[in-house]
């Protein structure tokens, strides 16, 4: 792959496969972390641990039995990038803590602009896009509509489990 060209990476998930082509361009922080992770086979195991229907579906952090995997170190949020949270777009999951993005992942099932950066603060910095799914979208439709309830202290969990079997960068 050269170096000009946008990385792809094929989630394996128990409902299908997903592609995913990442914005090294517009968000290289987010993007390398994220395919540093990939490349770790990190994600390969865990599972979409919060789906709700109508506006996005979110892996990448937690196992089988909801427990946390240990992440590497949080990334800058690049939030600014001028890239909206649209539909098949994926960004990166943190708390209220602006800077606090590690492995967890969430793709917008729907336009969701009121996600992305309107202002310096916390609650208005956004969520960073960093990739779009290129195939598989009716993968990512299908796993948001499974049946969800609360599980481990979580809302929104998938009762029976969809996994990412694995995540490999497509050469």
């Amino acid at each position: 792959m050269s170096e000009e060209q946008n990385p792809r990476v094929m989630l394996e998930t128990s409902q299908g496969n997903i592609t995913i082509e990442l914005f090294r361009d517009k968000a290289p922080i987010s993007a390398r972390n994220f395919l540093s992770y990939v490349k770790d086979g990190y994600y390969d195991g865990l599972i979409f641990h919060r789906v709700i229907k109508g506006f996005m579906v979110q892996g990448g952090g937690m196992d089988e039995n909801m427990q946390p995997r240990k992440t590497k170190f949080a990334i800058k949020n690049e939030a600014t990038n001028g890239l909206s949270n649209k539909r098949g777009t994926l960004a990166m999951a943190r708390t209220a803590v602006v800077d606090s993005a590690t492995s967890q992942f969430f793709i917008n099932l729907v336009d969701n602009a009121f996600l992305d950066n309107r202002g310096k603060t916390p609650d208005l910095f956004g969520y960073a896009v960093f990739g779009q799914v290129v195939e598989g979208m009716e993968v990512v439709d299908a796993i948001a509509g499974v049946k969800t309830g609360n599980r481990a202290g979580h809302s929104d969990v998938p009762v029976e489990n969809v996994f990412i079997t694995r995540a490999s960068v497509i050469e």
